[in-house]
């Protein structure tokens, strides 16, 4: 078993790049099934979803190819429309396949996706919208099939702004007879850059970024080329480590307006922030301050996916932080894990409450989920002594070298595998609180 073996209490100095984002290259290596061509993606990090995603189009005939941060999808010889339920419980956004499958090939038969527990996150809108265009959808248990004999245009009003399904939809609306019109679409910066892609391929796209998105369909696809945007949840992330640990560092390759509810939070606790078009400087000046409560919702709001990050650099400030937890019923599993680290949290339904305190200790804590776990990091790098963390599956799903880029900020931060035999040595628990 891996670990990463951290001793906190080092400042933190220097400037990333930032990582390809993996909320935009999963869409993305989905949506290059549905040209049926030669698609040249640019920027695309070596995460563990990526290496699934990957996984799930050669099953279907793709070939692939990587060239350093470069990744080529062939997906002409694509002669298949099953993914097995192997691949498919290897993350959340295997379910993107189900829109690009069908479209491209006229059937699907697949089963429910995986990834991190944070509680019920049902696919509904998804089978629904494809429902709409003309999909017959059968389900048994887990296992979905569904044919179409032409995926026609249509409107489609989501009841939430939900990122899968605005994504499934709008790759099933490319090979759709007409236009279609998704209605109370996510309008998450991944949406736009995965109509960029799309664009490149030649589909005609308008609207990602709104709340109304349109697809004009059945245009000629070809090959194309696409640079991935950058990862807005791991800059985040380093940006909580820089806070945390009273550092200085220079995140590059990513949009600030992206950032705006992260590093406005970070500003209220103190720190300076100071953005460029595709920067982001943060220097702490001390102990952070507390904050307002903090509330998570769909984009622009504060990202989900920075609720623990943030939540780990708060755990060692003055005073006390409230956040509220919006978009999934169990995303404080985290919590129990941070407090054998000595934070002070309390949690109650979608409520935690954090209580500041003067340091943070080390400790052997274990990852149950990706952000969760890139929390515990950031924890631990502003801790007192040495922690252990496990579970690095998880990071490893959203972080390239997570560890490699943190050390050449002067992080004391090695990956290395654990000699330990106790099997309850990281199991999940802490105290009993919340």
């Amino acid at each position: 078993m891996e670990i990463l073996q951290i001793r906190g209490g080092r400042r933190l100095e220097g400037s990333l790049r930032v990582q390809g984002a993996k909320n935009s290259v999963l869409p993305i290596l989905a949506a290059s099934l549905v040209s049926g061509a030669v698609s040249v993606i640019e920027n695309c990090p070596a995460l563990r979803d990526v290496e699934a995603s990957a996984a799930i189009l050669r099953h279907l005939g793709c070939t692939l190819r990587r060239e350093g941060s470069t990744l080529i999808v062939d997906s002409g010889p694509v002669d298949r429309c099953d993914v097995p339920d192997d691949l498919m419980r290897e993350m959340r956004s295997s379910v993107l396949f189900l829109g690009a499958v069908l479209a491209r090939t006229g059937c699907a038969s697949l089963s429910l996706p995986g990834g991190c527990e944070l509680g019920p996150r049902p696919i509904d809108l998804h089978l629904s919208g494809l429902r709409a265009m003309g999909a017959e959808i059968a389900q048994e248990g887990s296992d979905l099939r569904c044919r179409t004999a032409g995926l026609r245009g249509c409107e489609i009003q989501l009841t939430i702004p939900s990122v899968g399904a605005t994504e499934n939809l709008m790759l099933a609306a490319c090979r759709a007879e007409g236009t279609t019109v998704i209605r109370n679409a996510a309008r998450e910066p991944e949406i736009v850059d995965l109509q960029g892609f799309l664009r490149a391929m030649g589909a005609s796209v308008q609207g990602a970024g709104s709340a109304t998105v349109v697809v004009e369909g059945s245009r000629p696809l070809t090959d194309c080329c696409h640079a991935v945007l950058g990862d807005r949840i791991a800059a985040a992330t380093y940006l909580a480590a820089a806070a945390a640990s009273g550092g200085d560092v220079e995140v590059r390759g990513v949009s600030y307006r992206h950032l705006s509810t992260v590093t406005g939070i970070f500003s209220e606790a103190g720190c300076h922030v100071c953005s460029e078009p595709d920067s982001v400087r943060l220097r702490s000046r001390g102990r952070l301050r507390g904050v307002g409560p903090v509330h998570t919702a769909p984009y622009p709001g504060f990202p989900t996916d920075a609720q623990a990050p943030v939540m780990a650099a708060l755990a060692g400030s003055l005073g006390e932080t409230v956040f509220v937890e919006n978009i999934f019923s169990d995303r404080y599993r985290h919590v129990r894990e941070l407090r054998r680290l000595g934070a002070d949290i309390r949690t109650e339904g979608r409520v935690a409450v954090v209580h500041g305190v003067p340091y943070l200790h080390g400790a052997q804590v274990r990852a149950t989920d990706l952000r969760g776990g890139a929390g515990l990091v950031v924890a631990a790098l502003a801790a007192v002594g040495e922690s252990e963390v496990a579970g690095l599956e998880h990071i490893d799903r959203g972080y390239e070298e997570i560890e490699t880029v943190l050390a050449a900020l002067g992080a004391d931060i090695r990956r290395k595998e654990s000699i330990r035999k106790d099997p309850d040595l990281y199991r999940e628990g802490g105290d009993a609180r919340g």
